[in-house]
C-alpha cells in the first residue's frame, strides 16, 4: 500500500483527507512543519499533501525544504489552500508543487488527483529504477554508482565514520571469453555480481558494474583492517564457486580487489579516493591476482 503524508495543522482538515484516502493509502499525520519535515526524510512516501497556511514554517517554507533534500526532493507534492490568487498558485508550482487542490474541496477530486500523482511518481520512480540497473547482473551500474557515491561520501564526511571503496575485476576474462564464449562470460559476470551482493547487503553498503567485468563498492562503518579480512571472505567466496578457466591461465574464475578506508574529511574528493582503490586493484594484479590489497588513509598496506 502507498504511503501518503498529511501536513496539515487543522486536526478537523486532517481528518477529513484522511477519512477519504485511508480505505486506499497508508496514511501519515503530521501538524506542523517541523514534524513534517522529519516524518518525509525517514519515511517512503509517495505522496505529500501540504496545507499552505500553517504557524511556524508554512507550506511554502516546507516546500522549499523538502525540495532542498535529496532524500525528499523527488517526493510529489500537492497543495492544499484556500489561497485562490495566481500569484500563490504561481509560487507553489515554482517551488515544485505538482498540483493544487483549494478548500473547500471535494472528496471525488482529492481522491482523483491523489490517484493520478501516485501513479506518474511509480511510473517515474520505475523508469528510474530500469536507468540505474544494470541489465545483465541486477545491480546497480555506474550511473546509479555515480549519484549515489556522492551522497553516502557526505553522510561519511558528517558523521566522521570510515569509508570503504573498492574496485575489483574477474582475473584473466578476455581468456576466458576467447576460450568459452561471451555468453558464458556473461553468465560467470552475474555469478560474481550475485556472490558479491550478497555480502554486501547492508544499508550502508553498495555494489555497481562499473564496466564490464569491472565492479565497484563501498561500506561505512568499518575500519581497514576489519575491511580488508571482509574482502577477503568475499574473494574467497567466488574462487569457491569453482568456475572452471582456461586452464592455461587459472583453475577457477577468481577475481582480484583492491580499495583503501579513510575517514573523509571536507576537503577530500570521493574521486581522488577512487582512483587510490584503482591503483591498489592495479598491484593486487600485478602481484599475482587472485588476492586483496588493501589500504588505509595513511597508505599503510594489507595484501595476501
Amino acid at each position: 500500500m502507498e504511503k501518503v503524508l498529511i501536513v496539515d495543522d487543522s486536526p478537523i482538515q486532517a481528518a477529513q483527507l484522511k477519512s477519504i484516502l485511508d480505505k486506499d493509502y497508508d496514511i501519515t499525520v503530521a501538524q506542523t512543519g517541523e514534524e513534517g519535515l522529519s516524518q518525509a526524510s525517514g519515511g517512503d512516501y509517495s505522496l505529500i499533501l501540504l496545507d499552505v497556511v500553517m504557524p511556524g514554517m508554512d507550506g511554502f517554507t516546507l516546500l522549499k525544504k523538502l525540495q532542498e533534500e535529496i532524500i525528499t526532493q523527488s517526493i510529489p507534492v500537492i497543495l492544499i489552500t484556500s489561497l485562490s490568487d495566481i500569484q500563490h498558485e504561481q509560487l507553489g508550482l515554482t517551488l515544485g508543487a505538482v498540483d493544487y487542490i483549494s478548500k473547500p474541496f471535494h472528496p471525488l477530486i482529492v481522491k482523483a488527483r491523489v490517484n493520478t500523482h501516485i501513479k506518474l511518481y511509480k511510473y517515474r520512480k520505475q523508469v528510474e529504477y530500469q536507468s540505474m540497473t544494470d541489465q545483465l547482473t541486477g545491480i546497480a551500474n555506474r550511473r546509479q554508482h555515480d549519484c549515489y557515491s556522492i551522497i553516502k561520501w557526505n553522510e561519511a564526511t558528517r558523521l566522521q565514520v570510515p569509508f570503504s571503496i573498492c574496485m575489483f575485476d574477474i582475473d584473466h576474462f578476455k581468456a576466458y571469453n576467447d576460450t568459452f564464449g561471451h555468453p558464458a562470460g556473461d553468465k560467470v559476470i552475474a555469478g560474481v555480481a550475485k556472490v558479491v551482493s550478497s555480502f554486501l547487503q547492508r544499508s550502508t553498503d553498495f555494489v555497481a558494474r562499473y564496466g564490464g567485468e569491472e565492479f565497484v563498492a563501498f561500506f561505512l562503518g568499518e575500519d581497514a583492517k576489519h575491511a580488508f579480512e571482509y574482502l577477503k571472505r568475499i574473494r574467497r567466496a567466488v574462487e569457491d564457486l569453482h568456475i572452471p578457466h582456461d586452464p592455461s591461465t587459472a583453475e577457477w574464475v577468481t577475481i582480484s580487489i583492491g580499495g583503501i578506508t579513510l575517514i573523509p574529511q571536507r576537503e577530500n574528493s570521493y574521486e581522488v579516493y577512487l582512483k587510490i582503490a584503482d591503483t591498489m586493484l592495479y598491484d593486487a594484479k600485478r602481484f599475482g591476482r587472485n588476492r586483496v590489497v588493501w589500504a588505509n588513509e595513511k597508505m599503510e598496506q594489507w595484501h595476501e
